[in-house]
């Protein structure tokens, strides 16, 4: 996907769409870390511990799942 940056008073804002905003979970009211390595800007959602401690769990239960299976799909 190809966005531009839009003029907002005298800064410019970067539009996210909203079936994007839905992909990760966030609303407008969701705070985001951005990060930069001098080339790429990375936007991650600051999660509430209690939001994190979940999404570690759904994680580490399909890693213990479908982690061979994963592992044998890279190979």
């Amino acid at each position: 996907m190809t966005k531009k940056l839009t003029k907002h008073g005298n800064s410019y804002a970067l539009v996210i769409d909203k079936p994007i905003m839905e992909l990760l979970g966030i609303t407008p009211d969701t705070p985001l870390e951005l990060n930069t390595d001098g080339r790429c800007l990375v936007l991650t959602p600051i999660r509430n511990p209690e939001e994190q401690e979940k999404f570690e769990q759904a994680l580490d239960m399909v890693h213990e799942r479908f982690g061979h299976t994963m592992k044998r799909l890279a190979d």
